[in-house]
């Protein structure tokens, strides 16, 4: 209740920062552009096959090999291309053009495409950075630009893998994974869905709606109180909900989730925020990111039912403030990936 009150205190001491102003905007770009084009540290997710398949980060990867890890690059990529959407005087806008061209090359995603594609490695990245490469799908298909839209082009045939990749994958899954971090199923589905919707690709939202009402329409009782698990930086009963708000009608929606998260309905409810105690630590600041999760989440549950649940962007609030200041506090283990997160909780907002 303490470190609650403190976030309080916190919120009501600032501007809100769910206003992405340019001068944040200007300061969250400044991190994935940073590390787009650094190829170390970095932690490659390879399974090797024999030893001529050893190599350096940005030959595997010549499009995402920057920021830490695939995923980690190909939302930094996002990150940028929402933010030149959002801020046409956003500063550097230049070098960051020049930078997203050069790593979204149609040559660079047919190496990408070329990797995935190995027979063993049909696993890779599945099923988040899947869902971050359709989610910079839909950013760069909707913006407006010439040179935006050729890298939309460049990009889709990775996309395409990627979308068969799910309809194959989802009805194996027999049980959906309901962790706080990559493996989520909820998540994986949602920015997913996400992209089937834009691109009106009714196979893919078959399968999304078929296989997220099999694995998830019979929960109930979320437990609220085990979150968070200690290195989470996604929240497991918010992006259940996620996906569950974009693929059921709203009459059903409301029902269901009135059986699996009741305690949302309480004007009054107060949900702590994840604390951190060493932001040093690559798996301990994942708790940063799980206050984006729970933030973007409930920010687009209170916009979509303002009458019933209006009163849960207070609680978005609390969360975006309590992590906001620390993302940019000099340590890589999150400067190189919690933009992404925060600028997603923005987006959830506007």
């Amino acid at each position: 209740m303490k470190h609650y009150l403190t976030a309080l205190l916190f919120v009501t001491s600032i501007t809100f920062a769910q206003d992405l102003t340019l001068e944040r905007a200007n300061g969250l770009a400044k991190l994935p552009l940073k590390c787009l084009q650094q190829e170390y540290p970095n932690k490659l997710s390879q399974l090797l096959a024999d030893e001529t398949e050893l190599a350096g980060p940005k030959k595997l990867h010549p499009a995402f090999y920057g920021c830490f890890d695939w995923h980690s690059s190909v939302h930094g990529h996002w990150s940028l291309v929402y933010l030149l959407k959002h801020f046409p005087n956003l500063e550097n806008r230049q070098d960051i053009i020049n930078k997203l061209k050069v790593n979204l090359s149609k040559d660079n995603i047919q190496q990408e495409v070329a990797y995935l594609s190995k027979p063993h490695e049909k696993s890779y990245e599945r099923t988040y950075g899947w869902a971050w490469v359709l989610k910079l799908q839909l950013e760069l298909e909707t913006t407006n630009e010439a040179y935006v839209q050729e890298m939309a082009a460049n990009l889709k045939p990775l996309s395409d893998l990627i979308i068969q990749r799910y309809i194959e994958f989802l009805p194996k899954l027999n049980y959906p994974l309901r962790v706080g971090t990559h493996p989520n199923t909820a998540f994986g589905m949602a920015l997913a869905w996400d992209y089937a919707v834009h691109a009106n690709n009714l196979p893919l939202q078959n399968s999304l709606r078929d296989n997220a009402l099999r694995l998830f329409k019979n929960d109930a009782d979320c437990p609220f109180a085990w979150e968070p698990s200690g290195t989470d930086f996604l929240s497991p009963c918010m992006e259940e909900i996620a996906i569950m708000q974009r693929v059921m009608p709203e009459k059903e929606f409301l029902k269901w989730l009135k059986d699996f998260a009741k305690p949302l309905f309480d004007k009054n409810y107060k949900w702590e925020p994840g604390k951190v105690s060493d932001r040093s630590d690559g798996h301990l600041v994942h708790l940063d990111g799980l206050n984006f999760s729970r933030a973007w989440n409930l920010y687009h549950l209170a916009k979509q039912y303002p009458k019933q649940l209006g009163h849960l962007k207070t609680l978005a609030d609390v969360h975006l403030n309590y992590s906001l200041p620390a993302i940019v506090d000099g340590n890589y283990e999150g400067e190189h990936w919690l933009a992404s997160f925060a600028l997603h909780a923005f987006e959830e907002n506007e």
